[in-house]
């Protein structure tokens, strides 16, 4: 656990924690708290949360708040101490019963999100046209876009054609997942984020486009490989994946001997903006939140 990482959120501190083995930021809740709800010292936040837990337990949150851990953090007095943290989903949810006007454009947002999924379920061609509207907003180019949609169309025709193998989704996808990276880049995908500088960020969102080409003949080879050979069992599926990543390791080394360069960059997507700074700026956006301000500037 990588601990007491400082964010700052309208100049406020908020400590948090990486969790490097189930890739997942921790956020202090009483820094959270803090801020959205203006207290001035640490003793009002405490108490603010702690009125606010017996609230959530009243409103049947006991799920949330026995999932919530406690991490050691450095206080104010620069001493190591227990305090209560929550995942991003834990933290969004408690935000959820903060009675404050600097919530609310959380709460705003959750909404627009809730509604989209709700029409994504119904027109699943609303997420692709979404995807696509969001890449272009972080700044990707067209071509690159057009290039990482196809390779979530492989990927998910590669999942499933583990799924008819009998495989399980979770542990066992995520094994022949490292070994097709591991026979292609050298790298398992924890050690290539690692490359990169990447935390909670989709590895896939940070390569190049010869990466992301390269990856994308790995799972398609390893697509065709099992189609071709039905392997049955998990060691055998292994085999596949070993295989088929290899098909794109082999085109990486003749690549690079071509051109004397390196296919496999550190480079990252590094506009990146934190996870609270990119949810106020959605929230601001929203139909309802431009209204209001339109009318206060009027």
């Amino acid at each position: 656990m990588d601990n007491d990482k400082l964010q700052l959120f309208e100049n406020k501190t908020i400590r948090t924690a990486w969790d490097e083995e189930t890739e997942e930021w921790y956020f202090s809740v009483v820094d959270v708290v803090a801020v959205l709800t203006e207290q001035k010292t640490q003793r009002g936040a405490s108490n603010y949360w702690a009125k606010l837990k017996q609230r959530l337990k009243e409103e049947g949150a006991d799920q949330l708040l026995t999932n919530c851990q406690q991490l050691k953090m450095t206080a104010t007095d620069g001493k190591k101490r227990l305090t209560d943290v929550a995942t991003t989903e834990q933290l969004l949810r408690i935000i959820q019963s903060i009675p404050s006007p600097k919530a609310e454009p959380f709460k705003l947002w959750l909404a627009e999100v809730g509604r989209e999924r709700i029409e994504e379920t119904i027109d699943p061609e609303q997420a692709i046209d979404r995807a696509l509207e969001t890449y272009l907003k972080k700044g990707y180019s067209e071509e690159w876009v057009h290039q990482r949609v196809l390779a979530i169309r492989i990927r998910n025709e590669l999942t499933d054609e583990w799924k008819k193998r009998g495989l399980e989704k979770g542990k066992e996808f995520a094994i022949l997942t490292d070994e097709i990276s591991r026979a292609w880049s050298g790298m398992t995908t924890r050690q290539y984020k690692r490359l990169k500088g990447l935390k909670k960020e989709n590895l896939r969102d940070n390569m190049s486009d010869l990466e992301l080409v390269l990856t994308m003949l790995a799972e398609a080879s390893t697509r065709d490989i099992s189609q071709a050979e039905k392997p049955e069992g998990f060691a055998e599926n292994q085999a596949v994946a070993r295989r088929g990543g290899n098909v794109a390791g082999v085109a990486r080394k003749a690549l690079e001997a071509e051109t004397g360069k390196p296919v496999i960059t550190s480079q990252n997507a590094a506009d990146f903006a934190q996870l609270v700074g990119d949810v106020v700026e959605e929230a601001a956006q929203l139909p309802e939140h431009r209204e209001k301000k339109d009318d206060k500037e009027s």
